[in-house]
């Protein structure tokens, strides 16, 4: 069955702002007007808004309200791993997010395996979490449109599947950020660690390498773009292969700061000094990288923002169908393993 109109109707779902904006009257008031759980009113502003809804084709989130009564006042978090401290600083700041509002966060880790993902929530939802927020969605994977069936209300952080919705970094414009920053150094040969291809959070960061190579009419090479995974051994393959090509590039950007880290083991051993031979860019500013023998060039990611907006959209959902995917810029943190080349 093809499921695209039913995900281009779950990207254009009517809202209460639609309609109060439609009937001219506030938020609260179309909220309160459409609760069924409150008396029937019957004056001419309730006829009124009950028309316009009707004629817009508005359909009232059960889950979005179900999750703002908050039965439990507690939210299910789900992450790869809490050993990559990525995933550990989104908890903590989710679990802030959570703590401010009066509610408590419960994470669960899958090693980010989609089965797993499964079994976690159905473990979550059994201790009677409010809602969930997952950092693990994938290219392809059906889940999120598995919760959208059962009414399960969930929110995406830092990675998206495009239509869900989701609290995320601008990771297209860190991409374009960190690649700029090195071409601006007078860099041209520039290879890219370019983390798995299942998370969008890759995917962009590589779309805004090859948008800055572009921009520069440089030419965008396949053997330059080395795939791995978010690990740091994984990262020290990826340097050892853009150190084989026969004209090697003179700075690297790693799409997280795990790879970068563990390109800086592999060029060491190579031999490689950064940043005299190699210049090397990081992302997301994990605190260790500041604090390197060669501090590491990278992107920060705002946390809390992100998971400040993960949790209101989980709690109050989108406000338009514009609102449905949050995105937040990261910043550049220039340090000394990004310079100029020699030659």
């Amino acid at each position: 069955m093809d499921s695209k109109p039913e995900e281009a109707n779950r990207q254009t779902r009517v809202t209460i702002l639609d309609v109060a904006s439609a009937a001219g009257v506030s938020k609260s008031t179309v909220s309160r007007i459409l609760d069924e759980r409150l008396p029937r009113s019957d004056n001419e502003t309730s006829r009124r808004v009950r028309k316009i809804a009707e004629d817009m084709g508005y359909v009232r989130d059960v889950s979005a309200a179900s999750l703002r009564r908050g039965n439990t006042m507690t939210v299910g978090v789900i992450v790869p791993r809490l050993t990559d401290t990525v995933m550990a600083m989104l908890y903590e700041s989710l679990a802030k997010a959570c703590s401010k509002s009066g509610r408590f966060a419960i994470v669960a880790t899958t090693d980010d395996k989609p089965q797993a993902d499964r079994l976690a929530a159905e473990s979550l939802l059994k201790r009677g979490v409010d809602g969930l927020i997952l950092s693990t969605a994938r290219e392809d994977d059906d889940f999120p449109d598995e919760l959208v069936a059962r009414g399960v209300p969930f929110v995406l952080a830092l990675r998206t599947d495009g239509r869900s919705l989701s609290s995320v970094g601008d990771d297209r414009l860190g991409g374009y950020l960190a690649t700029r920053h090195l071409l601006d150094l007078g860099h041209r040969r520039i290879g890219v660690i370019a983390g798995p291809s299942y998370a969008s959070s890759s995917r962009g960061r590589v779309e805004g390498y090859r948008q800055a190579l572009e921009e520069a009419a440089i030419s965008v090479r396949a053997d330059r773009i080395v795939p791995s995974t978010f690990g740091i051994d994984a990262g020290a393959d990826a340097a050892l292969q853009l150190m084989r090509l026969e004209d090697r590039p003179t700075a690297i950007f790693a799409v997280n700061d795990n790879t970068a880290i563990g390109a800086l083991s592999g060029l060491s051993r190579l031999g490689v000094s950064v940043p005299n031979d190699v210049s090397v860019v990081g992302y997301n500013d994990i605190p260790i990288v500041s604090h390197l023998p060669t501090p590491l060039t990278t992107l920060r990611v705002p946390f809390e923002q992100i998971a400040s907006n993960a949790l209101d959209l989980l709690t109050s959902g989108a406000i338009s169908a514009d609102d449905r995917v949050r995105i937040s810029a990261p910043t550049l943190i220039p340090r000394k393993s990004s310079a100029k080349p020699r030659s």
